[in-house]
């Protein structure tokens, strides 16, 4: 008897949880190499900014904080849809281990037991 609903992805049925991965991770590597853009930017920006705290006039100071603040608001966005990506990865391989455990109650019980008899093997061989 299957007790998921219609719009639950199967994991073997090319639903959610087959073929997209590649473009998450896309997503994921762009938006990490933005992040890290960002940051170093708010970084060089706050050197600069530190730098010149003392030299410049306050038009000059009041720009460079602009700027560093624009920075470090582009950076915190960034990080913030990384979350949500990584989050929205997580549930969407949460679901398709609830949907393959509720569909393979058997198949999940063995290898719960056999991940865990491996653990404990190797726990006992360190000992």
């Amino acid at each position: 008897m299957d007790q998921t609903s219609p719009n639950t992805p199967k994991p073997n049925g090319g639903g959610v949880a087959n073929g997209s991965t590649h473009s998450y991770s896309a997503e994921n590597a762009e938006a990490r190499e933005r992040l890290m853009q960002d940051l170093k930017h708010a970084i060089q920006d706050a050197e600069q900014w530190l730098r010149g705290a003392a030299s410049a006039g306050s038009d000059d100071l009041t720009m460079v904080k602009a700027k560093f603040e624009d920075t470090l608001r582009t950076a915190k966005r960034d990080l913030h849809r990384l979350e949500d990506s990584m989050m929205a990865r997580g549930k969407i391989a949460a679901e398709a281990t609830n949907v393959y455990v509720h569909d393979n109650p058997w198949k999940s019980v063995a290898l719960g037991a056999a991940v865990g008899i491996a653990l404990g093997v190797l726990i006992t061989r360190n000992n």
